[in-house]
This record gives structure tokens, sequence and C-alpha cells, in this order.
């Protein structure tokens, strides 16, 4: 674990407790949290979390309609058949994105707790799958607060990611909500992913939308 980032965190996290509550100061230079990227093109973002289960047939759809996704991985998850998701990244459009080690609350854990979640994925997945370590983060549950934000820049990350529409088959199918451009859309890799994903990209295909990498249209948007 980095003390140097553990301690930046602290630091970052301090200067907020002490001076920003309700101040407009408070999160500049933080990264920003996006739930819906402000663009006028027609375009919906995939993202698809977790990685626990490894189903051939949404796999086979991504590859297929070769689908630009982001995948926001929990390490230990991509861990035990690697191959599935090297495929996705080499052979069809996914990018691998950082959803921590162990899916906490990030709003519950000291500055070492966030460094070694955060610091702890990104190292992890930049080690199986090469090259740069993620520069997106979707805090798990969603939970977000300044100290995660800094935590987060603490550790390279440009943008925290959420959602606009989850569109996951928990215990019941959710209702299919209308799509607008920009909106971003979760999934989870379980076994409902095959048909939650063509729910998906029907609702896109319906407003007009198609699927669209999300990193460039973050910076084309000037969020980033």
């Amino acid at each position: 674990m980095g003390r140097s980032r553990v301690l930046l965190a602290a630091l970052a996290s301090l200067s907020l407790a002490l001076g920003a509550a309700g101040s407009a100061e408070a999160g500049v230079g933080l990264p920003p949290v996006v739930s819906h990227v402000p663009t006028q093109d027609k375009v919906v973002f995939i993202t698809i979390d977790d990685g626990w289960t490894h189903d051939p047939e949404a796999a086979r759809i991504l590859l297929e309609k070769r689908l630009p996704v982001s995948l926001f991985l929990l390490p230990g998850a991509a861990a035990y058949d690697t191959g599935y998701f090297t495929a996705l990244t080499e052979q069809g459009r996914a990018t691998v994105e950082n959803h921590t080690v162990n899916h906490p609350d990030l709003t519950t854990l000291d500055a070492a707790g966030k460094d070694a979640e955060v610091c702890g994925a990104g190292e992890r997945l930049a080690a199986v799958f090469g090259g740069k370590e993620p520069r997106l983060l979707r805090p798990p549950y969603g939970a977000v607060d300044d100290g995660v934000r800094a935590a987060a820049k603490a550790c390279g990350v440009k943008a925290l990611v959420t959602w606009t529409y989850d569109f996951t088959t928990w215990s019941q199918t959710p209702p299919t909500p209308q799509l607008k451009a920009g909106d971003i859309v979760l999934l989870h890799f379980t076994p409902t992913l095959a048909a939650d994903l063509r729910r998906a990209l029907d609702a896109a295909k319906a407003a007009g939308l198609k699927p669209a990498a999300l990193m460039p249209q973050l910076k084309a948007a000037g969020v980033l």
C-alpha cells in the first residue's frame, strides 16, 4: 500500500471536513461523479459490474455485435477465468474499469481502507490485463462522498461513474425505462445478463440510440 497516497487522501478528506460544510469549494479539484453524460450524440453507455458469472451467451452477444462496453470488474471475480474477459477486451470492444477489491461501501472506510480497495483493485487489474491501471471507478452501491472522491484521485481515478438506470434482473425484472442520449445503463454479470443485455439494447434501439465507448464521450463532453 502506498503510504504517500494514503496520506494524500487523508489530508484531502481532512481539508474537506474542516472547511467544507456547505462550501462551494468542497469538491473543487476532485474527480467528478457521473450518472449521465451530457451529449447531443445519439448514444447510450452499457456498463457491466462485478464479474462472478461468466455466461458464454452474454459474451457471444458482446463479441458478435462488437458492442463498446465498460466492465467494472472485481479482481477476484475476473481472476478465476481471466480468458473470459480477455476475449472481450482483445476480440471485442470492452474496456476494464475499477470496482474495488471487495465491493465495500467506501464511505464507511478510513483513508487506508479506501486506498486498499481502490488502488489495490487498479493494481491487480492492471497486472491481470496488462497496460495502465483503470481510470474510471464505479463505487459499490453508488456510495460516494468527497472523501471517496479524494481517495479516488489519489489512486489516479479520473471520474467516478454511477448509472442512470439499472437493467439487472434481481428478484424480478425491473420496468424498462425510456432511455435518453447520454444515459448510463447498469448491468451485472449474473445468470440473467444475456436477457438483461438484450432488453437494454432493445430499449436503446427504440429510443434511436447506439451504444458508445464511455471514456471518449466523457472527454468530448468536457467531463474529464
